[in-house]
C-alpha cells in the first residue's frame, strides 16, 4: 500500500497540471474563433449534450497550420536556433564540467556556488543586462572599439546571434550540472588504465571520459534543448522583429490575435515534437538496458 501511494502521489501531480491542461488546450485547438468569452465556440452545455458538442470540433486549426507558411517556418527556425544553441551550450559547458570534475575536492563547492550563482538574479534582468552589452553603444563594443578590433560598432542586438548568446548564457547552468554529475562519478583509475595501455590524453578522453559521460551530456542536452525551443523572452528581447520563433508566434496568436483555437494547435503541436522524440529515446535507452542485462 505504501509502495503504490509513493507512486500515485508524482502520477496525481502530473495529471492536475500536465493531463488536465493538455487535454483544454487540445479541445480549445478544435473550436472556432469566436467574438465572446473565452473568444472560442463551441462552449458545453448541459442542455445540449456531450455528443452535440462533440459533433462541433473539427480539425480545421491543424490544417490552417499546414497551409499558412508562417508557422512551419517558424518551427524550423525555432528547431534550428535551438539545435544550435544546443549544440553551442555543450561546446561551451563541457569543458567547465570537466574542469570542475578534475578541480580539488575543496574548490568543488566554490566552483558549483559560482555556476548556480546566476539563478539567484530575476532571469529577466539577466536577459534585459545582455541588452547593455550587446547594442552598439554596449560595453561590447565600446571594449572592441577602445582596443582597435574594430573601428566601427558590430551590429549584434536584434540578430539571431544575438539570441545565440542569451540561450547559451541563461541555459548554460542546465548543462554544466548533469555532465559535471556524470564526470565526478567517473573512475580515474579508468584512465590511467588507458594510458599505461598506450593512449594519449586526448585518446584516453575519447575513448574513456566521453563516453562515460555521455548520459550526462543527454541530459544536460534535452534540459537546454526543451526550454530552447519554445523560448520567447529571449527572442523577444535581444532577436527583435527579425527573429522568428515558435515561442513569439504563439504570443502573438493568443495576445494580439486573440486567436485562441489557432494558438492551441501551435502549442499542441510544439508539444507533440517535443515529447515524441523524448519518449523515443527513453524507449530505445530501454531496450539497450534490456539487451545488456
Amino acid at each position: 500500500m505504501r509502495r503504490w501511494v509513493l507512486i500515485a502521489v508524482p502520477y496525481l501531480w502530473l495529471l492536475a497540471l500536465f493531463l488536465v491542461p493538455f487535454v483544454i488546450v487540445f479541445k480549445i485547438s478544435l473550436s472556432d474563433v469566436a467574438l465572446a468569452r473565452p473568444p472560442y465556440i463551441p462552449q458545453f452545455s448541459w442542455d445540449d449534450g456531450i455528443w452535440a458538442f462533440l459533433r462541433e470540433l473539427d480539425f480545421e486549426n491543424y490544417i490552417f497550420l499546414t497551409t499558412d507558411s508562417l508557422y512551419w517556418k517558424a518551427y524550423l527556425s525555432s528547431l534550428k536556433i535551438a539545435v544550435f544553441s544546443t549544440f553551442l551550450t555543450l561546446l561551451v559547458g563541457y569543458p567547465i564540467a570537466y574542469g570542475m570534475a578534475r578541480a580539488p575536492e575543496e574548490w568543488r563547492p566554490t566552483l558549483m556556488m559560482l555556476v548556480i550563482l546566476p539563478f539567484w538574479t530575476s532571469f529577466l534582468i539577466r536577459v534585459y543586462s545582455w541588452m547593455g552589452i550587446l547594442s552598439q553603444e554596449g560595453y561590447l563594443n565600446q571594449i572592441l572599439m577602445w582596443t582597435g578590433i574594430i573601428s566601427t560598432p558590430l551590429t549584434i542586438l536584434n540578430t539571431n546571434t544575438a539570441v545565440y548568446v542569451g540561450i547559451v548564457y541563461t541555459y548554460l547552468p542546465f548543462m554544466i550540472l548533469p555532465i559535471y554529475a556524470a564526470l565526478d562519478r567517473l573512475d580515474g583509475s579508468l584512465i590511467e588504465a588507458a594510458e599505461d595501455l598506450g593512449c594519449s590524453r586526448f585518446q584516453a578522453f575519447w575513448l574513456v571520459t566521453f563516453p562515460l559521460s555521455r548520459n550526462g551530456v543527454i541530459a544536460g542536452s534535452f534540459l537546454v534543448f526543451i526550454p530552447a525551443l519554445g523560448e520567447f523572452v529571449i527572442p523577444s528581447i535581444l532577436g527583435g522583429s527579425k527573429t522568428l520563433m515558435i515561442g513569439k508566434v504563439l504570443w502573438e496568436e493568443f495576445f494580439s490575435n486573440r486567436d485562441w483555437p489557432v494558438a492551441s494547435a501551435v502549442a499542441v503541436v510544439l508539444l507533440l515534437i517535443l515529447v515524441v522524440p523524448i519518449v523515443l529515446f527513453q524507449r530505445n535507452q530501454q531496450r539497450q538496458a534490456e539487451a545488456e542485462q
